[in-house]
């Protein structure tokens, strides 16, 4: 968000973009308790813009209020990480065989730039997250599809609440480098069922990886 869009906003819509970005960046996690004394300090603001965003957010399923607590970022259960990730399942599935067919030149070259940036962040897990996140955001992007990508941003709240990146393990990086890059092959060869079994496979390894992890 830019400096001109944040003052067109209103100081209750800056509040929530700014507690939205801190929560998807790490800085709070699932399960931290949301002071708003403490929210508004941290992030420069006044406590009732903060208590419009966290209305907000609730409204969102991103927070939720415990008695005699007050506000909580959610914390997802198991069955509803599994819920989630066949709904990923699908949508990243469909999205890869929409990109297969839509993808440029230029977008391809993209999503090689973002892997390769990905496979040198070992060690890095936000940068790796995020460039994650960039890469996937490039392939609903080359959809050429509006309501896609509308739904794909539908499910990030959800993604939020996930918890600490995975991709702090370095053989976990290999992997995810390693399954881009058989996307990204069939994005070239422009083979839509290689592309949609690719994303499958990739998003199959990945709740794998966070059931496993969730069990530790």
């Amino acid at each position: 968000m830019s400096n001109s869009e944040a003052q067109e906003m209103s100081q209750g819509e800056t509040a929530y973009w700014k507690l939205h970005a801190a929560i998807l960046s790490g800085q709070y996690l699932p399960g931290d308790r949301l002071r708003e004394i403490d929210v508004a300090s941290q992030l420069g603001l006044s406590r009732t813009p903060v208590r419009e965003a966290l209305r907000k957010l609730e409204s969102d399923g991103i927070v939720e209020h415990r008695p005699r607590i007050g506000a909580v970022i959610r914390k997802l259960s198991y069955p509803e990480v599994v819920e989630l990730y066949e709904m990923r399942v699908v949508l990243e599935r469909t999205a890869a065989g929409m990109a297969a067919k839509h993808a440029s030149a230029a977008e391809i070259d993209t999503l090689e730039d973002l892997n390769s940036q990905i496979g040198d962040a070992k060690g890095d897990a936000k940068t790796a997250a995020a460039l994650n996140q960039k890469f996937h955001e490039s392939i609903h992007l080359a959809t050429r599809n509006r309501f896609l990508q509308e739904a794909a941003r539908g499910l990030n709240n959800a993604l939020m609440l996930l918890g600490p990146t995975t991709l702090a393990d370095e053989a976990r990086i290999e992997t995810v480098h390693a399954q881009h890059h058989d996307i990204i092959a069939a994005f070239k060869a422009g083979n839509v069922h290689a592309a949609e079994e690719a994303a499958e496979v990739h998003l199959q390894t990945s709740l794998r990886h966070r059931l496993k992890v969730m069990q530790q």
